[in-house]
Parts: structure tokens; C-alpha cells; sequence
């Protein structure tokens, strides 16, 4: 909408050893079991097994420890950790069972994962994947040895010294050879630059790896990119719920299907309470997954992107205050009037001599700040700037609507301004969810 030409791309970190305790655990205790046999997305059934593995390895360094080792040396020492390990070695060896097992399951995540987008209506030009970037960057941390930029220790790890920037040693290469997400990320910033041509990258990407950023942005530098001091990373706010902070590997998270789901159904229940009118269920259920959506996604986008947040499901489904569903259906009952003149034969012209009173003028304002909003919320990454601006022209739009009638104004020239301002605001709520990924339904 700022006129730029703009790249979505996304990594999926689809190798290295958290991809390697799923795949042992689906061994161990797996029984051949596929997303078809379990009746469940590819997704879910691979994060139940790396669950899984944590269950199993925990119990491991429990015992270890109740046998007089130390936690950490008892982490480093469990047989699952150490198996996973080597399976991460031999995955790197290009071993073909390991590989096999490896692809087969990924295939899973993926479709599971497109399935989940689709409904969330999110898209990529381009998905890079880690198992093809690291390489390139594994080739980056050698040659910046090789220059003197990084060093090796003793055990044949390779590190950055970064104390002269203010930060710490990071480390890149493990010293059995296998490499960290840096690694992969130094890779990935090389290709994206080879592949598209952008002026600047922004990584939308949580605050809790604000530090990862400094570390990626200052070795890109070194290693002679020369856009590596301009990347942005748009440090995003963590989402919490009422119950607290979620851990996959513990299985506390709330499932982005299973959230969508409750969602429509919240939707679905209140639409029902209020009464559906002359909808068919065809129809009804549309409204629902509508509402439901734009209920999940304008409770996240309201909030400044950079603030840790709280997601309240019962909330955010409320068809009063600032909420997806308010705006919806005030969109909804303007589509509503308009449609009403239209069956009635009045048309939206001859107005221009009319002086508009206090409350349309105030309307009038509220419009004609949409372009410079919107420039604004491109300058500051804040899609929250343009949910909170389609908030408050609503609430204008309903006391517009309430001061003044419209259909029954007995001015023609009126009327028909009144009905061109409605069409105006029905437009610009329109466009303004259409930033935020939001649909609009036309009848509620």
C-alpha cells in the first residue's frame, strides 16, 4: 500500500536436532503410525513425538542425576541426547535411512502446515528450508576462518569473538562439524540477496531472539555483506494466554488449528444467540469462519507489534469495543443501508451543494487521514496503527449513524450525501481489514 514491491519469503527450520528427537522417538515408539492411521494433521502427530522425546529424555536425567552426576554433565551424558546427536551426524553424512525416514516425515509437517496457512490466508513467494541454506553458510564460517574473523577452539568448535562490539562469543560450528541456526541464517540472508532484487530485508521474528539479530547483523557485516547493518528485525511481541507462556517441547501450546476452530465456534454460538435471521446454514457457516478469523486476527494486530501481549479468546469475539467483530458488523450494516437505497432506486448524486453539519464534517476528517495512516503504519511496521484508525472511524461511522438518518432523510440532497458518505466509509473499513488480512462479510 507505501508503493513498495514487496518479497514474503519464509525459512522453516526443517533440519538439526530438534528435527532429530521427533524422528528417533516416531522410532522408538512410533509403531509405524502415519497422520493417515492417526486421523490427525502431519503436524500435530510429529510435535506429539517430539513431546514425546522430552518426556523420555527428562526421566533419563533425572536418573542420572539421582546417581550423583551433575545436571548439565547428565543432560550432555542421557542416551536419548547422545542418539539424537548422532543421527544429527549421520543426517549430515547424508546417510540414506536416516535421510529417508528424515524426508518422509517433513513431507507430513508440510502438508500439515499448508493446510494451516491456507485457512489463516497466508502465502510465501518463496519458502527457503534450512537443510539447503546451511550449507551455504557452514562455506561463509569457513571462509571467515580462513580470514581470521572467526577462530576454532581446541575441541575444533568454531566461534566469533564479538567482545570488541559489546556482545560475547557466538558460536557457529559445533566441533563435531554440525552447525547452528547462525550458520543457517548467514546462508539464508546470502541466498535471499542472490535471489531477489531487495533494497532491504525485515525479519519478523520474536523479541526473544533480539539478541540473535545483533549477533546475525554484525557477522553478516564482517564477512563483507555490506547489507548487513541495515537488516531489520522487526522484534515482535511474544502472545501469551490467560494460563501463562506456552513450551512446545513440553506440549503447553494452543494449536493454531484448534484456536481457529474455537474461534469459528465462539462466532458461530454468538451469531446463533443473536439471532441469524434469514441466512441459510450454508451461509451462516461462512459468517462464522468470517467472524471467527477476523475476531483471532484483529485481537493479535491491535496491539503495538512490539509489545509482549495477551490473548484472550472470550474477548476478542465480543461484538462490542475495540474487536474484529464490532467493525464487521458495523461494515456489514452500512452494505446493509446501501443495499436498501439501491432496492429503493436512490441514487448517490446531486449533493454538492450541500453544507455538511458538525458530525458528517467530523466523519468528512476521520476519512481524508486513511492515505497518511496508512504511509505512517509502512515507516513504523505497525499494522496495529491501521486497526486501531478502522476502530475508531467506526465508532464515528455508528455516531454519525445514530445522530443522523439517512433512509428516511427527506433532503434528497441529503440523503444522498449521507448515502455517499456510508459507501466511503464501507470502502475505506474494507481496505483498511484488507491490510490486516481481514474479510469483511457483507450481511451479518
Amino acid at each position: 500500500a507505501c508503493g513498495n514491491r514487496v518479497v514474503k519469503t519464509n525459512i522453516v527450520n526443517d533440519r538439526g536436532i530438534h528435527i532429530c528427537k521427533s524422528m528417533l522417538a516416531w522410532q522408538k515408539w512410533g509403531e509405524g503410525v502415519t497422520p493417515e492411521k492417526a486421523g490427525k494433521k502431519g503436524d500435530h502427530l510429529i510435535g506429539d513425538f517430539y513431546v514425546l522425546f522430552d518426556k523420555h529424555y527428562k526421566e533419563e536425567v533425572k536418573a542420572l542425576v539421582a546417581g550423583g552426576m551433575g545436571e548439565e554433565e547428565a543432560k550432555n551424558a542421557a542416551p536419548l541426547m547422545q542418539e539424537a546427536r548422532e543421527m544429527l551426524r549421520r543426517w549430515e553424512q547424508k546417510d540414506p535411512e536416516v535421510r529417508a525416514l528424515w524426508a518422509m516425515m517433513n513431507e507430513w509437517v508440510y502438508a500439515g502446515f499448508d493446510e494451516t496457512y491456507k485457512r489463516l490466508g497466508v502465502d510465501f513467494d518463496k519458502i527457503y528450508y534450512e537443510s539447503e541454506t546451511y550449507l551455504e553458510g557452514k562455506d561463509k564460517v569457513l571462509e571467515g576462518l580462513e580470514k581470521g574473523i572467526m577462530y576454532r577452539k581446541e575441541d575444533g568448535s568454531v566461534w566469533a569473538d564479538l567482545t570488541d562490539a559489546g556482545l560475547d562469543h557466538k558460536l557457529l560450528l559445533r566441533s563435531d562439524g554440525t552447525s547452528v541456526y547462525m550458520t543457517q541464517d548467514i546462508g539464508t540472508a546470502k541466498l535471499r540477496y542472490q535471489d531477489f532484487p531487495i533494497d532491504k530485508m525485515i525479519y519478523v521474528v520474536g523479541n526473544e531472539q533480539n539478541y540473535h539479530f545483533q549477533v546475525l547483523s554484525l557477522l553478516l557485516d564482517r564477512l563483507g555483506f555490506k547489507w548487513g547493518k541495515d537488516l531489520v528485525h522487526f522484534s515482535y511481541g511474544m502472545v501469551e494466554l490467560p494460563e501463562g507462556k506456552m513450551k512446545s517441547r513440553e506440549g503447553t501450546v494452543v494449536d493454531a488449528d484448534d484456536l481457529m476452530d474455537e474461534m469459528i465456534q465462539g462466532a458461530r454460538e454468538v451469531s446463533n444467540e443473536r439471532g441469524r435471521g434469514d441466512m441459510s446454514p450454508e451461509e451462516a457457516d461462512e459468517v462464522a469462519r468470517i467472524v471467527g478469523m477476523g475476531a483471532l486476527k484483529y485481537f493479535l494486530l491491535k496491539v503495538d507489534p512490539r509489545k509482549n501481549m495477551t490473548f484472550n479468546p472470550k474477548e476478542s469475539i465480543d461484538f462490542n469495543g475495540n474487536t474484529g467483530p464490532f467493525i464487521q458488523y458495523t461494515y456489514a450494516r452500512i452494505r446493509s443501508v446501501l443495499r436498501k437505497a439501491a432496492e429503493a432506486g436512490i441514487a448517490i448524486e446531486g449533493y454538492d451543494t450541500v453544507e455538511p453539519n458538525e458530525k458528517e464534517t467530523s466523519l468528512i476528517q476521520h476519512l481524508a487521514d486513511f492515505p497518511a495512516l496508512v504511509a505512517e503504519a509502512g515507516r513504523s511496521y505497525s499494522p496495529a496503527l491501521v486497526a486501531n484508525y478502522v476502530y475508531e472511524l467506526v465508532k464515528e461511522y455508528n455516531q454519525f449513524y445514530h445522530d443522523c438518518t439517512i433512509l428516511n432523510e427527506p433532503d434528497t440532497a441529503v440523503r444522498a450525501m449521507r448515502l455517499a458518505l456510508s459507501a466511503l466509509t464501507a470502502d475505506v473499513v474494507r481496505r483498511g481489514m484488507w491490510l490486516l488480512g481481514i474479510e469483511v462479510p457483507e450481511r451479518m
